[in-house]
């Protein structure tokens, strides 16, 4: 199965790492292409962040130790994309 995007809850400390070099972790990971990481909440020790990663074969245990290994925290993985193209969420109506 060809995992195309994933969109992660990811905490770090303010001061370490910093946005850029979380980016630049996430983005040496095998078969990451693009990374986008928007920050959703800041209280007196941490920042949390959703992070959007898309690519053609991303490895998601290399990701999670990449994230990890800056001294981030992966909290959950909120979406999976997988298979020939990328396929978007479509709401159902209820």
């Amino acid at each position: 199965m060809t995992i195309r995007r994933v969109v992660l809850d990811v905490d770090k400390t303010v001061n370490e790492p910093d946005l850029v070099v979380l980016a630049r972790a996430i983005e040496n990971a095998p078969g990451v292409q693009a990374v986008n990481i928007t920050v959703t909440g800041i209280d007196i020790e941490t920042v949390g962040t959703d992070v959007t990663v898309e690519g053609d074969d991303i490895d998601i245990d290399a990701l999670v130790r990449a994230i990890e290994h800056t001294g981030a925290v992966v909290h959950s993985v909120d979406q999976v994309v997988a298979g020939q193209y990328i396929l978007e969420h479509t709401s159902r109506l209820r």
